[in-house]
Parts: C-alpha cells; sequence; structure tokens
C-alpha cells in the first residue's frame, strides 16, 4: 500500500512540474508551488529527485517519453517502406506530437531557449540526436548517393522547420487566446499539411538532385 502511495505522489510532482515549468521555465518555478499542486510535501521533491534540477531534467524526459510512445517516429509506416513513405511518417508523427495537447516537452525546450539553464543540453541530445540521425538516413537516401553532408543537413533543417515553426506557433496562439490571430492554423486539417509538407519537401529535394 505504501509502494502504491508513494509512486502516486511522484508522479503527481512530475505532472504538477510539468505544467508549472511549461508555464513559467526553470528560474522563476518553485519547488514550493510545484509540490502545493501535487498535494505533496516539500521535502517529497528531495526524496523522489534530490533536487529541483534534477526534477526539472526528469520533467522533461518524462514529458518526452510519454509523447514518443503517443507517436513513434515512424508514424507507423514499415522500415520496409520507401523512402518517400518512411519521411512522410515521421513527418506526421513529429506534427501530431507538436499539435497534441498532453505534449509537454516542447514547450519545456521552448522555455529553455528562450531563458537557457544549460540543464536539459546533455538530456536533450542523447534523446534527440537518434531522431534526427533516422530522418537524416532518409533524407541521404532520397538525395541519393552523390549528395554532401551540406546538401543532407540543410534539407533535414528545411524540412523539420517546415513541421515546427508552424505548429509551435499556433500553439502558442492557442495557448494565449490567440487562435484566430495570425496565419491559418495547421492544426484545421492535419492530414492536409502534412501531405502539403511532404509534397513540398519532395520538390526541394528533386531540385537539389537536379542541380548535382
Amino acid at each position: 500500500m505504501t509502494r502504491k502511495r508513494s509512486h502516486t505522489t511522484r508522479d503527481k510532482i512530475l505532472s504538477a512540474a510539468c505544467d508549472v515549468f511549461v508555464e513559467k521555465g526553470f528560474r522563476e518555478a518553485t519547488v514550493a508551488e510545484i509540490c502545493k499542486r501535487a498535494s505533496a510535501n516539500i521535502s517529497a521533491v528531495n526524496y523522489y529527485f534530490g533536487s529541483k534540477e534534477a526534477l526539472y531534467q526528469e520533467t522533461w524526459h518524462h514529458s518526452f517519453a510519454e509523447s514518443m510512445k503517443a507517436h513513434p517516429q515512424d508514424g507507423g509506416v514499415s522500415e520496409d517502406a520507401s523512402a518517400e513513405d518512411r519521411l512522410r511518417g515521421q513527418l506526421k508523427a513529429l506534427i501530431e506530437r507538436i499539435a497534441d495537447e498532453n505534449t509537454r516537452d516542447f514547450f519545456i525546450s521552448q522555455m529553455e531557449v528562450a531563458n537557457p539553464t544549460g540543464l536539459l543540453e546533455e538530456i536533450m541530445r542523447l534523446e534527440l540526436d537518434p531522431l534526427r540521425d533516422k530522418t537524416m538516413s532518409v533524407v541521404r537516401e532520397l538525395l541519393g548517393p552523390e549528395a554532401t553532408e551540406r546538401h543532407i543537413n540543410f534539407c533535414e533543417t528545411c524540412i523539420i522547420s517546415m513541421c515546427v515553426h508552424p505548429m509551435v506557433m499556433q500553439r502558442v496562439r492557442v495557448r494565449h487566446g490567440a487562435a484566430n490571430i495570425g496565419p491559418p492554423a495547421a492544426f484545421d486539417n492535419l492530414t492536409a499539411f502534412v501531405d502539403h509538407v511532404v509534397t513540398f519537401a519532395m520538390a526541394g529535394i528533386a531540385a537539389i538532385r537536379g542541380q548535382r
């Protein structure tokens, strides 16, 4: 019985920490507020996590793991599928992850970019680099064997930016009650948006291939 209560307390602290770190970032967030929202004793943070810094890292890692579980990187596309279909699956998963209201790791990352602490640098590198490597591998395949690393890096950056920027901006607008301000929301039809991004990406890749 004690174990069950302890596990629940830890989960409540993580959940509350997600909300507070998303709202305020690391520096403005307080352990007192997190514990108040979690209905937990302040000493519970030290007991379960060791420090506010360690809680911050675990919060991002937990949020990231949950969003990846809900939206696996392959988007349900088999490894035996064509490179274009695999790219589509990856972009679909990425867009759906950002659109999902339960995804918190993106907002914690945004707060970290705006007011960096350096606390997430290593953990984010360990988790995100393998995802980027898989996308780079597909882009490399699409560009062909003569593609330079610069071409591959540039193309991958452009493709991912097409997904991340409009979706994050829309999430920010929704969060601040300004969903109808600015460009039309990509949220309105995610399938159409994914199709557009893939078509645009494939045309760009074809243009780069044609230059060589």
